[in-house]
């Protein structure tokens, strides 16, 4: 009886961890989602059609 004295008095407290939890996994999952739609949504620039593509453009990622 020792070991389910506790089961009742425990029950609410692991009842709202639990539900805590799955909040928590659900906004998890949302910002990741919401953070990889923004990736695709921005345009990238394309290369201005007037100037000739060089090797520079094509292998620095660092130019914008």
């Amino acid at each position: 009886m020792g070991i389910h004295y506790d089961y009742k008095s425990t029950r609410g407290d692991k009842a709202m961890k639990k539900e805590a939890k799955r909040k928590a996994r659900i906004e998890q999952r949302r910002a990741k989602r919401s953070s990889g739609t923004s990736k695709s949504s921005e345009e990238k620039q394309m290369h201005d059609i007037k100037t000739p593509i060089t090797l520079e453009d094509l292998t620095n990622p660092d130019k914008n």
